[in-house]
């Protein structure tokens, strides 16, 4: 068995980048002001060829890590957190379309020390209409996951889609089955624990996969919404809409597959590859 690493209290962001654009400058410029603490950032670069990411060396403590390819969130994010020495025991995930709230890493890290168990904390999410994004939410079961999936977007206040966004949960510091992966501060003991993100996901579910993995390791997901940050969504993905859709989908089947294995789910898992594939389908015409 491996020994655990003792981590020390230093903060590191890791931000994934795919031809980030201006958003960027805007995540960098804001962070300078979401914590007093001193902040390494590494640039976990997907493949970029906008040269966003090579301006964005000459400001302080900031380095670019090249994956080599279009990796996916999870695997870059994951490549992020190894080039960090032990000293940073806390390592924020985020991504570059986000603006941070003045003080909002610091709230979180002052929560952190609320919740002992806590292994990541994620903030309030507003959309840049001002809306709060439900960033917090339940781990979808199977049939949870079905209603919200079929009625979604047709029926927007069906109950499974409201049980699975917690919609009616008051907005207060909480335990979450799992958080937006848009902006995570991790307890790098935590991370260590479950091996960070499963580099399976492409993209979509890495979050509910990882906020999953980590309950069942004994960590707790929390919400902090006194820390509020604005995420700028789909940067990346709009320029890229039919893909993106296909790996939502298959990112969904492989999460309800990795949770009913064996011949006797056998049935539910054809059921839903195939309600899947047909909702892919239609999204993309």
């Amino acid at each position: 068995m491996a020994v655990p690493v003792e981590y020390g209290s230093e903060l590191a962001v890791v931000i994934v980048t795919y031809s980030p654009g201006e958003t960027l400058d805007r995540c960098l410029d804001t962070l300078a002001t979401a914590t007093t603490r001193p902040v390494r950032v590494v640039l976990a670069d997907n493949g970029s060829t906008d040269g966003a990411p090579e301006r964005a060396l000459a400001r302080p403590n900031v380095e670019l890590l090249s994956t080599g390819g279009n990796l996916g969130y999870g695997t870059a994010a994951n490549r992020g957190v190894a080039t960090l020495p032990a000293d940073y025991g806390w390592v924020v995930v985020a991504n570059p379309d986000l603006e941070w709230g003045d003080g909002s890493l610091d709230t979180m890290i002052e929560a952190a020390g609320r919740w002992p168990r806590g292994g990541v904390f994620g903030p309030l999410i507003r959309e840049p209409s001002g809306a709060v994004y439900p960033s917090a939410r339940s781990v979808p079961s199977l049939g949870r996951g079905v209603g919200h999936a079929v009625l979604g977007k047709v029926w927007r206040t069906n109950p499974w889609t409201t049980a699975y966004k917690q919609s009616s949960t008051e907005v207060v510091e909480r335990v979450a089955g799992w958080l937006s992966g848009s902006c995570l501060l991790i307890r790098r003991e935590a991370f260590d624990s479950v091996d960070g993100f499963d580099p399976r996901y492409f993209m979509y579910f890495e979050d509910v996969d990882f906020g999953d993995r980590m309950g069942r390791a004994g960590w707790q997901n929390v919400y902090v919404p006194s820390a509020e940050v604005m995420h700028v969504q789909g940067h990346a993905a709009s320029r890229a809409a039919e893909a993106m859709t296909r790996a939502h989908h298959e990112s969904a089947y492989r999460f309800v597959a990795d949770r009913h294995q064996g011949v006797l789910w056998a049935p539910v898992r054809l059921t839903v590859k195939a309600g899947l594939k047909a909702r892919s389908s239609l999204e993309t015409r």
